[in-house]
């Protein structure tokens, strides 16, 4: 019996164990892990990416600007211009923690004094970071600024990477 209980605790811990990796795909709902768009207007977009938890904030990142520069290709423009940015964490990244408690009592000419030790551990992975974006896409030479993005050269660099 006692092995039984001790293999179902550790499936259950295995189980708890996994999480949704990062991979550059569509989301397929409105909390899981991927890339979701919503068309404000023809040639503007308002794009956003989930990451799993524990992915960095720089991939989630690059990972939304990707899929910026892959609507801004489909759409036939050149570029793309970030006129908004918003970052949003969600989750804990609690570490251990150790707890101990102690409790006694009585009943007619008897008594009991009991005590308990405890554990957690987090183990969701960390916090899950999403990004959004709003872009304006453009086409022909590419404007001055810091928030324009040459979007084959975004397919071509961050591409490369996933």
């Amino acid at each position: 019996m006692k092995r039984l209980m001790l293999a179902v605790s550790l499936s259950a811990a295995l189980a708890a164990c996994t999480t949704a990796p990062t991979v550059f795909a569509p989301a397929t709902g409105p909390q899981s892990v991927g890339f979701s768009e919503y068309r404000i207007e023809p040639g503007r977009y308002r794009v956003t990416f989930r990451g799993g938890p524990g992915a960095p904030f720089s991939q989630v990142a690059d990972f939304a600007l990707l899929r910026a520069a892959d609507l801004a290709i489909a759409g036939g423009y050149d570029w793309f211009r970030v006129t908004d940015r918003q970052a949003s964490h969600s989750g804990q990244a609690g570490g251990p923690q150790l707890s101990l408690g102690a409790g006694g009592g009585s009943s007619g000419h008897s008594g009991g004094v009991g005590v308990g030790l405890g554990t957690s551990f987090n183990l969701g992975g960390g916090p899950q970071v999403t990004q959004t974006l709003e872009i304006m896409m453009g086409s022909g030479p590419r404007p001055a600024g810091g928030d324009v993005y040459d979007a084959r050269q975004i397919r071509q660099v961050i591409g490369a990477r996933v």
